[in-house]
């Protein structure tokens, strides 16, 4: 359980008491149109499904509030600058967004059906109401209009025995939005599925934008104020004595016609500084989409892995971060994210970008097709946006596993680790690094091999052959390649990689692994950074759990996993 609290204990404050506030605006407003006295004739012709429809419309007040602070990527970059200064903890729980946003998508999604049907069965209760299915009492409320020289306002907003419920639904203006706003959030969350974002990505990007038309009907949801309460009169209008005699309404002192009016709309307060956040938001990536980024530097790698080399004037990155690109060319509505592998210590930023999905396609068959020494396609760039590894120069030791393409921050971090020896950087924290790439084919090694041999080379030179212990692992292979690695695994050099340290094949034991970095360091906060499939992460994280102690003075395991 100590180690549990260390890797996981704010996290899990952070969602109890976001759940705790949402059982208790639910409960709150739920009492609230249960026994509110205000509500008492409105119970009369809703019944129970009054409190069922409106605290659910609470709930979703306030999760529509958090929902777009999560995808607000320069406000969580902005956070993160802010919170250096803070316990590591705190910073990481901003690479948990996309988590917390899902889960506040999921609540929504639960609330909005509660009150849809809470709802439809209030209209249906309106028109019983009217047809007087329900007594004397809901049926005189129903009868009830607008009408100064009557001095009276209008409870039940069916006003005609002739008047269809489903038309009723389709012609209000709570109804519409309604059922717009329901149909929005159905689109959204559907293609949100990961079968549609692995397979359709086109399809949940373009879905998603269906958000504006969810957040301009829920403002506007509120303004027919369907549901009514009574008002207070001079003199009052007392309930239990008047509720029995309706025909006495107006006639006597004590029973003045009750009068009732619709309720303020509050949906739009809890919304509007939220959606201001994300227009400046919005207006912040248009202006980054103009600035005008060059090439310094094309390559296709094999594998068909294309690295691009970029200028932008005022660009400033740390490594481990990543940058979101768009391709007017292709489409100038998509951005999708990629690490960068360059170091802040040079002169531009590079990505490199494996061929995944239709947009990953129509940028490689462009640029293959370039003319030779041609510039490449217009691109944007916003970012530079933080992530779980800037914090890796902040532990003693760190591990760093990449699975594929997913080595990428640590090509950042490795660079940076290089340049930082070479300048005798002072500041550099870190005295131990573990590193494990894991990839299926053989030709992936090829692009960063280049790298570790210089990184190895000069690890030997100052004499810190210890610094950097880093594995490969090769999770899929043939027979012919295992007779090849048998007849020349007496080489000084790997076959694949032409690194000192060899190829290993399958899959790493991680408890093995756990259990030696614990024992080379004893009393080190061990910081352990993935860039890889959820099902990997799930499996570190336990580790990490497993084999930290809750002895502060002995070795305590981090958990930090990249999220876009």
């Amino acid at each position: 359980m100590g180690n549990w609290i260390i890797n996981h204990g704010l996290s899990a404050f952070i969602v109890v008491a976001w759940m705790g506030i949402n059982i208790f605006l639910f409960v709150y407003y739920y009492m609230f149109y249960d026994v509110g006295p205000q509500f008492e004739y409105t119970r009369e012709l809703l019944g129970a499904a009054l409190p069922w429809a409106r605290a659910p419309a609470a709930v979703l007040n306030f999760n529509c509030m958090l929902i777009l602070l999560p995808v607000c990527r320069n406000l969580l970059s902005l956070l993160r600058g802010s919170f250096m200064c803070c316990e590591r903890t705190m910073r990481k729980q901003l690479d948990k967004n996309l988590t917390f946003h899902k889960l506040v998508a999921y609540m929504i999604a639960l609330m909005t059906a509660v009150h849809t049907i809470a709802h439809l069965l209030n209209v249906e209760r309106y028109s019983n109401s009217l047809a007087g299915l329900y007594g004397p009492v809901a049926g005189n409320l129903s009868m009830l209009g607008d009408s100064t020289y009557l001095n009276t306002t209008y409870l039940n907003p069916i006003r005609s025995h002739s008047t269809n419920p489903t038309l009723f639904v389709f012609t209000t203006i709570a109804g519409l939005t309604g059922v717009v706003i329901t149909l929005a959030l159905i689109l959204i969350i559907t293609s949100s599925m990961e079968v549609i974002r692995r397979s359709f990505f086109e399809v949940f990007w373009y879905t998603h934008h269906l958000f504006i038309i969810f957040f301009i009907g829920l403002v506007f949801h509120g303004a027919g104020r369907i549901v009514r309460s009574q008002q207070v009169t001079d003199p009052p209008h007392n309930h239990s004595f008047c509720e029995d005699q309706p025909e006495n309404w107006g006639k006597i002192p004590q029973c003045p016609i009750p009068q009732f009016a619709g309720g303020f709309p509050q949906t739009w307060m809890w919304v509007i500084g939220p959606m201001i956040i994300y227009l400046c938001e919005r207006i912040l990536r248009f202006i980054r989409f103009m600035q005008p980024v060059s090439y310094r530097k094309i390559v296709i790698r094999p594998s068909r892995v294309l690295e691009l080399q970029l200028v932008k004037d005022g660009f400033k990155m740390e490594v481990g971060q990543y940058v979101f690109l768009n391709c007017p060319a292709i489409s100038r509505l998509e951005w999708h994210p990629f690490t960068m592998t360059s170091a802040p210590e040079e002169d531009f930023f590079s990505v490199h970008i494996r061929l995944a999905g239709d947009w990953t396609e129509k940028l490689i068959k462009m640029v293959e097709n370039l003319p030779e020494g041609a510039q490449g396609p217009s691109i944007s760039v916003d970012g530079p946006l933080g992530t779980a590894s800037e914090d890796v120069f902040k532990y003693e030791v760190s591990m760093l596993v990449g699975a594929g393409i997913g080595v990428t921050p640590f090509a950042s971090i490795l660079k940076s680790i290089w340049y930082k020896f070479k300048d005798s950087n002072p500041n550099l924290r870190t005295k131990k690094i573990y590193f494990y790439w894991l990839c299926r084919e053989t030709h992936a090694f090829e692009w960063f091999a280049d790298l570790l041999q210089v990184l190895e080379k000069e690890m030997e030179e100052r004499g810190m052959k210890d610094f950097l212990t880093y594995k490969l692992y090769l999770t899929g292979w043939d027979q012919s390649h295992a007779d090849h690695a048998m007849v020349h695994f007496d080489k000084d050099t790997d076959i694949i990689t032409g690194l000192k340290q060899k190829t290993l094949y399958g899959r790493p034991n991680w408890d093995k692994e756990f259990e030696e970095v614990r024992k080379d360091n004893p009393s080190s906060e061990v910081g352990t950074f993935l860039c890889g499939p959820q099902a990997l992460a799930k499996v570190l994280e336990k580790k990490c759990v497993k084999y930290s102690d809750v002895d502060p003075r002995r070795t305590k395991f981090y958990f930090n996993k990249e999220n876009f």
